[in-house]
């Protein structure tokens, strides 16, 4: 239990730091400073420089700043209007109108990206914007996106499932396979929820436009069509295997570059000021991520995850109540830790324990994307609630309160298949057959 107690030492400690108004990413490499400084016997500094730089290195995260300039493109030009004017006539109806573009602009663009905060800052940059120019309520349009960012990792492909599979000696493909529906309900869980809101609350949502032919909702639809191109092809090369996904960020900035000068709405000044942005937030991202990367390597160090899934371990738990428990560790570890590093931290223990219980793996792994979902919006660590705050100014903490009801979407979602397991399951069985 002493072991325990030194995370929660480096909690608190981060939780003052946090509301003292310290920077994210340098609140994050103290913690990591301390443990390792105070309660382990290595080399603060050497730590520090690796985590930064293996953090940085790397070639899949070369994708994050690309598909963010994408956005940044789409965002300064006219595509991103036009794209809302082509989705306004078929939304017209729907309560919340165009406020599900969050969802299902995060739900296309995450079956590209692979990455929560690349899904988060692209969409946000062309959705916010709009939606505050028609007056829709500022505070779901940042709930809905903090958390319909995290479907990045739940869409395939996904890091965070090939992490997952490697840990487990599972099939990357039947991972992939079992993300589809169980993101399909959860997208219908979150468009559920904007439409009830907007019932309840009619007087902050904008008037619906006048009703609109077929053919003139086809006309306004045309907007749709470069844009519409530009995703469909990079999905396709994607899946069809013939670019990786930093080859297809590259395209869709190249892509969108054309479109947009093709439109005529590409200039210099906006060319320099999407750049610019784009560095701004690419920066941002990086950073934190380098920080959370050596506050990893001290909790990894310390044997903080170890001991709370062996402390789980030995209280010797039914299967439904060792999910229950698990659930709780992994939110507690999603206070400090990023996604990845809760799966590799504590593949070792958990895994024999699920195995034992009489879980599918493959089930398993969704199980515990879905709860590194939640991870990402939850205070003080949660990713996407960083990339909004940078891009809006608001307190994280105000982010996160807009993001509670789409938080409990996210519960309600790991409860279906929880109950219901052969949700997860019958895609992969149905297309590769049952595992013997």
């Amino acid at each position: 239990m002493e072991t325990l107690g030194i995370g929660l030492f480096l909690l608190i400690i981060m939780l003052m730091l946090l509301s003292g108004g310290i920077w994210i990413a340098m609140t994050l490499a103290i913690c990591g400073w301390v443990g390792q400084a105070f309660f382990i016997t290595t080399e603060p500094g050497k730590n520090l420089f690796s985590a930064f730089w293996e953090t940085n290195a790397s070639w899949e995260l070369a994708a994050l700043p690309l598909f963010i300039w994408m956005g940044e493109i789409l965002f300064r030009t006219k595509l991103s209007e036009e794209m809302f004017e082509g989705l306004s006539p078929w939304l017209n109806r729907i309560p919340g109108r165009l406020m599900h573009t969050t969802v299902l602009g995060c739900g296309i663009f995450g079956s590209v990206s692979g990455s929560s905060a690349a899904t988060c800052a692209t969409i946000s940059k062309v959705a916010l914007p709009e939606l505050k120019k028609r007056g829709y309520d500022e505070s779901l349009a940042l709930g809905a996106l903090a958390t319909s960012g995290t479907l990045g990792i739940l869409i395939p492909p996904s890091i965070t499932m090939v992490v997952y599979a490697v840990a487990a000696d599972a099939s990357i493909i039947r991972i992939f396979l079992a993300g589809f529906i169980p993101s399909a309900i959860l997208m219908a869980l979150f468009m559920g929820y904007i439409a009830w809101w907007s019932i309840r609350n009619p007087t902050k949502v904008p008037a619906a436009d006048p009703p609109s032919t077929f053919m003139e909702k086809l006309k306004k639809s045309g907007n749709l069509i470069p844009c519409a191109g530009l995703i469909i092809f990079i999905v396709w090369v994607l899946v069809a295997g013939y670019a990786t996904a930093t080859e297809c960020a590259a395209y869709g900035v190249f892509g969108s570059l054309i479109i947009a000068g093709y439109s005529r709405s590409l200039t210099w000044k906006n060319f320099w000021e999407g750049l610019m942005g784009t560095t701004r937030t690419s920066c941002m991202i990086m950073i934190i991520l380098a920080g959370a990367a050596f506050l990893t390597k001290t909790m990894a160090f310390t044997g903080v995850p170890r001991e709370l899934a062996e402390w789980v371990n030995g209280m010797h738990l039914s299967p439904y109540a060792l999910i229950g428990s698990l659930v709780v560790v992994y939110l507690v570890l999603g206070t400090a830790l990023d996604g990845i590093s809760m799966i590799v931290l504590t593949a070792a223990v958990v895994l024999p324990m699920i195995q034992k219980a009489g879980f599918d793996l493959i089930w398993f792994g969704i199980f515990i994307v879905l709860l590194v979902e939640i991870a990402e919006v939850t205070p003080p660590v949660g990713f996407n609630l960083f990339v909004l705050q940078n891009m809006t100014g608001k307190d994280s903490n105000t982010i996160a309160r807009a993001a509670i009801p789409f938080f409990v979407c996210l519960v309600v979602c790991i409860l279906i298949i929880t109950i219901f397991p052969d949700v997860v399951t019958v895609l992969p069985d149905y297309v590769m057959g049952k595992e013997k």
